[in-house]
């Protein structure tokens, strides 16, 4: 019963303070469910995470869902997911009855655009965190030369070039690298 009200206070807090969408939140649960109360590591955190941005849907649900599926099962999923949405749900019922009130004076726009520094950090921070563990040994090493994945840095350059040049669709990029990745790691026979 503890892991429940854990992953339930976690991800109250994750669904309070997660301003700026899903990406912004994984951060937050990041830190909640590895660093604060250490029920996963990085490195299955970050595969939760990529699986949470493959399926249909949002991705701080998502993440919610696969965490507490995986540390509590069926009630875990309900509890986490719960947490996550209940204080946004709230909080966009407070927002929207002030903001529609009150949209006209000068004050509501200025504090939407102090906002905006902060989310781009927040989703900033979820990228670079995410990247170091895919393209360095993971948790804990070191980030040096010796320790670089050259398989994972190749598909990660060639995903932001067709992404950048030729606007490729995501989900395009998504299942190629898998593909490449996979035919990449049995050629070097590294599976």
């Amino acid at each position: 019963m503890t892991i429940l009200l854990q992953l339930f206070a976690a991800f109250i807090q994750v669904g309070l303070f997660s301003v700026g969408g899903g990406y912004a939140a994984i951060p937050l649960i990041q830190n909640q469910i590895v660093d604060h109360y250490g029920l996963m590591t990085l490195e299955e955190f970050t595969d939760l995470i990529t699986i949470a941005e493959m399926t249909p849907g949002p991705i701080s649900i998502n993440s919610a869902t696969f965490v507490g599926t995986r540390l509590a099962g069926i009630p875990g999923a309900v509890l986490c997911t719960l947490g996550c949405v209940l204080p946004s749900f709230i909080i966009c019922l407070a927002l929207a009855f002030f903001y529609y009130k009150y949209r006209s004076f000068g004050g509501v726009q200025t504090v939407l655009a102090a906002l905006r520094p902060a989310v781009v950090a927040l989703i900033a921070s979820a990228g670079i965190s995410i990247l170091l563990l895919a393209l360095f040994a993971g948790e804990g090493a070191a980030v040096s030369l010796s320790n670089l994945h050259l398989i994972e840095l190749a598909l990660f350059a060639g995903g932001l070039f067709l992404l950048r040049k030729y606007k490729t669709n995501a989900i395009s990029i998504i299942f190629g690298s898998g593909v490449v990745g996979t035919a990449a790691y049995f050629a070097l026979g590294l599976v």
